[in-house]
């Protein structure tokens, strides 16, 4: 018998290339789903010795794969006909919800493990949820506190401005973390099968659990600074209920925007703090017609600011929080002010607040659900 260098009998080397070839075969039989082509495939095989020698091109009776290759029958009428499904395929809405409800405890623990990496580097660690928003309340008030004089024309300004920028930073933080939700689990989306939407929906949980903190910091300075607790204060959970639909639908619309155009990352910073000053975080809002000439000459510019979302949460945890702001809005060094019309008319800031939570969740979600099958390909 003649053997080679390594030991091997001629007869070996046939019986070891007809073995790959078998698993060649098996291997595309369970790929495209035909494991039954396999039964009787050791007397079905017919492997010449120059097909051997090259360990390719060995045909199976039956090889699906091959004769749709042959017949180039398209690959949507080969999935309908053996009943092959697209994996990534958008389910229906209903099976998406349940979908999303069914992952209620991933999305919480994953919103928990980032919340507690998130400062993992940082010798303060968590307290910077905290900071961050009191050093940007700092630097507001030695600019238009104490330059402009802004804190002479309401009452309790140093609490009145730190509330306002703890609630509006919810938002602006959970649109920020939205518009990344996509972009930064590429490879989380690719490798696993779930629903997307669980992603921008655990980002903004993230801000939901700073803010948390960051509200138990306020009520401690407001005590700090005279403002003593009233039964009002108990309409600040209603308030951020309300705040938080309104985040997961916004965060929708910029996790699909962001999915798909990365740039909007750059873009937001400036479009946010265009939209903090348009929400009356630094100022009062009533004061402009008092101030500027262009606002009393066109006072449908005050409507505007106060349907404006951003205005409406930020005003109603003021309210709900700082009594006396309701009570005494004016400014000293002017004429008598004008209350904006949510002081005389109390409940028209929370039905606003209702409707923007209620109209940005469903156009939020819809939107973001109908390219769910998109996501993770580009």
């Amino acid at each position: 018998m003649v053997v080679d260098k390594y030991g091997c009998s001629a007869k070996k080397r046939e019986s070891s290339k007809a073995g790959l070839v078998v698993v060649r075969c098996f291997l595309k039989s369970f790929v495209f789903g035909r494991l039954e082509n396999l039964s009787g495939l050791h007397s079905s095989i017919v492997i010449p010795e120059k097909m051997a020698r090259s360990g390719c091109n060995a045909t199976v009776p039956g090889d699906d794969f091959s004769d749709r290759a042959r017949t180039k029958e398209p690959l949507a009428s080969y999935a309908a006909v053996h009943g092959l499904t697209q994996v990534s395929a958008r389910p229906t809405l209903v099976m998406y919800l349940c979908n999303i409800w069914s992952r209620r405890h991933f999305v919480w623990q994953f919103a928990s493990a980032r919340n507690a990496s998130m400062y993992t580097l940082s010798r303060l660690g968590q307290i910077w949820q905290v900071l961050t928003p009191l050093f940007n309340a700092g630097v507001y008030f030695l600019v238009f506190g104490f330059l402009l004089g802004a804190r002479y024309s309401i009452p309790d300004y140093v609490p009145w401005l730190v509330c306002g920028v703890f609630v509006f930073s919810f938002t602006q933080r959970s649109i920020t973390a939205g518009a990344k939700a996509i972009g930064a689990n590429t490879g989380l989306i690719r490798a696993l099968h779930f629903p997307r939407a669980v992603l921008p929906l655990a980002y903004t949980l993230v801000e939901f659990q700073h803010m948390i903190v960051a509200m138990g910091v306020l009520l401690v300075l407001l005590v700090g600074f005279g403002v003593f607790p009233t039964a009002s204060w108990l309409l600040i959970i209603p308030l951020l209920s309300l705040q938080m639909i309104f985040n997961v639908g916004v965060s929708l619309i910029m996790a699909r925007i962001g999915a798909f155009t990365r740039d909007i990352t750059q873009l937001l910073p400036f479009a946010l703090r265009t939209w903090l000053y348009a929400s009356g975080v630094i100022f009062a809002v009533n004061l402009l017609v008092a101030r500027s000439g262009t606002v009393r000459e066109n006072p449908w510019i005050i409507d505007v600011l106060e349907v404006n979302p951003g205005y409406v949460y930020v005003e109603l945890a003021r309210q709900a929080l700082i009594p006396d702001y309701a009570n005494d809005h004016g400014d000293s060094h002017t004429s008598p002010p004008t209350p904006p019309s949510s002081m005389q008319e109390p409940g028209l800031l929370w039905v606003y607040a209702v409707v923007w939570a209620a109209v940005l969740l469903a156009a939020g979600f819809t939107w973001f659900y109908r390219a769910e099958d998109r996501y993770g390909r580009s």
